[in-house]
């Protein structure tokens, strides 16, 4: 395998993205936790208890997200340090790391939108039962 030191640099725009879509999620996650807390303090109610428990998963999720982002980002770097100082095989290694980073991360990220998407279904659910 041939690689250059462009090659991960190509991962620095990729998982840049990534990472602002991750903390944009984790933001609004955490907007809508405050807002269920208050509505909790208000009238104890075990259906918001529920919702925030399933965002609170949600949550840890995006933290993970982020976290294997960000060692994706710093594996990129490191194997474009190891290619100027030479060390191709090496390199090629953290690359390859950095790649499964990656797509732990993007793994993870699909996790946390298919519990999203089920508690989405849970509220539409509950909208077609009233009527």
């Amino acid at each position: 395998m041939r690689l250059t030191i462009e090659t991960p640099a190509l991962l620095f725009s990729a998982t840049s993205l990534i990472l602002l879509a991750y903390t944009n999620r984790f933001l609004t996650i955490a907007s809508i936790v405050r807002s269920l807390k208050k509505n909790y303090d208000h009238e104890a109610n075990k259906s918001i208890l529920l919702e925030i428990q399933n965002l609170n998963l949600r949550i840890t999720l995006i933290r993970y997200m982020q976290l294997f982002g960000v060692l994706c980002l710093f594996l990129s770097v490191f194997a474009m340090l190891l290619l100027f100082f030479e060390l191709k095989l090496a390199a090629i290694y953290f690359f390859g790391f950095s790649m499964l980073a990656l797509l732990i991360s993007l793994g993870i990220s699909f996790w946390e939108i298919s519990i999203s998407v089920n508690a989405l279904r849970v509220h539409l659910s509950d909208l077609a039962e009233k009527k």
